[in-house]
């Protein structure tokens, strides 16, 4: 079974997590972990971390609403990494408090104590970091958030941040599975790749053995001839799974395509790593 705790494996996947995708868990440790609160069961096999409660306890007591990073999973968007202090948004000449980090501007009170969807991802693409901001909108836009909206609003932008949000905006797309591929991607802009989600590569029939004719890397640079992929253990840690990419990566090289496969701890905690070695492709 499972190395990883179930509020572990939650939060590898985002803070929102299937029973599917902690199945690796035992079932007694799941059952265990919401006893004791360590995860929430949010509805019949869906559980979220329970960050959120705490959060909004505090903008509660400030008199604000809770916004950013765990604004975005209250909405029930998976985040890249979620930060200890929970960010509280205020109106002007509010009064901030000890434990949260406080950002200022418009205030709705008619969507309670969290910021709408529309103010989250806003704030989200202006002021936080496009490895932070990419994962927060890719999710969105998975979840159903509409991407004409999202580019106009971002375009509505003023002011500063205005230019960070409509790169956001430009840059994000549904079509990225999780927060692991979306900050990785994220990373690969910084270092000055163009890269995109889920592109299609066709292998050669001599040499793809028994692949599939087509394949969909997590992220790609077609005019660099270059794969990304985002490993994670849960899909990749079986004997048929290690079997599966080990031939996809020769098929891939042999076809001409740069393999490189970055692991889910060197994207979260060693981002700068990451962007080091992408560059030297950039």
């Amino acid at each position: 079974m499972d190395e990883l705790t179930p509020a572990e494996r939650v939060a590898r996947c985002g803070g929102l997590a299937t029973r599917a995708q902690i199945a690796r868990c035992r079932p007694r440790a799941i059952t265990a972990a919401v006893a004791s609160g360590q995860i929430v069961r949010v509805r019949r096999g869906l559980y979220r971390l329970p960050d959120i409660d705490r959060a909004v306890r505090l903008a509660a007591e400030c008199g604000g609403q809770v916004a950013l990073l765990h604004a975005a999973q209250a909405h029930g968007w998976e985040v890249a990494l979620l930060p200890d202090r929970p960010t509280v948004k205020l109106s002007p000449g509010g009064h901030a408090r000890t434990g949260v980090d406080t950002i200022w501007g418009e205030v709705d009170a008619s969507t309670g104590r969290v910021t709408s969807q529309r103010l989250t991802v806003l704030d989200c693409a202006r002021r936080l970091p496009l490895r932070d901001s990419l994962p927060v909108l890719d999710s969105a836009l998975r979840h159903g958030y509409d991407a004409a909206t999202l580019l106009a609003d971002a375009r509505s932008v003023r002011g500063k941040g205005a230019a960070r949000a409509r790169r956001a905006a430009a840059l994000a797309s549904g079509l990225a599975a999780n927060p692991f591929e979306s900050r990785l991607r994220a990373l690969a802009v910084e270092a000055g790749l163009d890269v995109r989600p889920q592109v299609t590569i066709g292998l050669p029939a001599e040499t793809r053995g028994t692949a599939p004719a087509t394949v969909r890397p997590d992220v790609v640079d077609v005019g660099r001839r270059l794969v990304l992929e985002a490993d994670s253990w849960e899909f990749h840690g079986t004997k048929e799974a290690f079997q599966a990419d080990c031939l996809r990566y020769t098929a891939l090289t042999v076809a001409g395509w740069t393999v490189l496969r970055f692991t889910w701890w060197q994207v979260m905690h060693d981002p700068e790593w990451v962007v080091t070695c992408l560059a030297r492709y950039a």
